[in-house]
């Protein structure tokens, strides 16, 4: 169904679902996908919790900023959406929200977590143009790329270095690992997202990284997932961080293999659920980040 058919007026309360459904509220998981490593930049940078301003401001930035770029996103794929079944009822394709609309909102979203970004410092402030670059552009890219899941990654690892520089005023060299890594668990984890999608993508000539690695998408996930841990280790290395981190590494690369049986198959549900399990692998890595800290600061050991 086309954003321009015809529907009778919405109700302001129908309306505000519409704008919610569109910013996927009911739907947190790329929220808290984007959270965890942002969460994990700032307890490194601050070596333990960060000031609760600091924290406030890049959770709720997070919040905005994955809202808009999923309104983006669908904004990007208004015309594909409807021919896809897991797709066909977003509030676009449905006629609930012009594209206007979307626009506007997008911008609404945007222009708040610059305003959350003018409360931290001013290299914070220019590398905030960067995300908002990448944010854009990303939904764009699998019509020109078979690596959109790429773009993603880089799209959501932008929070690291700002974190790091809204603590510390500066971004030390290690930050970069942190952003490799979050940006190999992106692939990892878009590409399963991808899988659930491969046959309506391949009809209606979209590309992704579930296409390009067609039969190889099992082990490439899984070099991923290997190389995420190893970038991670490094990150402790550099960091100075104790074993309750390193215990998490563990708790998350067993999520890893469990994930690998999820999608042996390819089953579109099962890999969806392989998909949405990532979240408790990034939290068992903030898990053990904050114990190691917890433990550090309070003199236990």
């Amino acid at each position: 169904m086309s954003s321009d058919t015809q529907h009778s007026p919405l109700s302001k309360a129908e309306k505000l679902n519409a704008f919610g459904k569109l910013m996927r509220v009911e739907k947190p998981i790329g929220t808290y996908l984007l959270l965890w490593p942002t969460y994990w930049a700032l307890w490194i940078a601050s070596e333990g919790v960060p000031s609760y301003d600091i924290l406030i401001i890049f959770t709720l930035g997070v919040f905005l900023t994955r809202s808009a770029g999923c309104i983006i996103n669908d904004f990007a794929d208004r015309k594909i959406d409807g021919h896809v079944k897991r797709t066909a009822a977003r509030p676009i394709p449905a006629g609930l929200v012009s594209a206007k609309e979307a626009l506007i909102l997008f911008t609404c979203l945007m222009i708040g977590a610059f305003i959350l970004v003018l409360f931290t410092n001013p290299l914070t402030i220019l590398l905030s143009a960067g995300g908002l670059v990448l944010a854009a552009s990303y939904p764009f890219m699998k019509r020109y790329t078979h690596l959109p899941q790429v773009a993603l990654g880089a799209a959501f690892a932008w929070s690291i270095p700002m974190a790091f520089s809204a603590v510390n005023e500066t971004v030390p060299a290690y930050t970069w690992l942190i952003y490799i890594a979050t940006v190999l668990w992106t692939v990892a984890y878009d590409t399963m997202y991808a899988m659930v999608d491969r046959d309506d993508d391949l009809r209606i000539g979209v590309k992704s990284a579930a296409i390009l690695f067609g039969d190889a998408d099992k082990a490439i996930i899984g070099i991923l997932q290997v190389t995420t841990l190893i970038t991670l280790a490094m990150v402790g290395t550099h960091a100075n961080l104790n074993w309750p981190y390193y215990l998490g590494l563990v708790a998350a690369g067993l999520l890893f293999i469990y994930q690998q049986i999820l999608i042996k198959e390819r089953d579109r549900d099962a890999c969806f659920k392989a998909f949405l399990n990532n979240h408790y692998a990034g939290l068992l890595v903030f898990i053990g980040l904050a114990a190691h800290y917890f433990v550090e600061n309070s003199g236990l050991f």
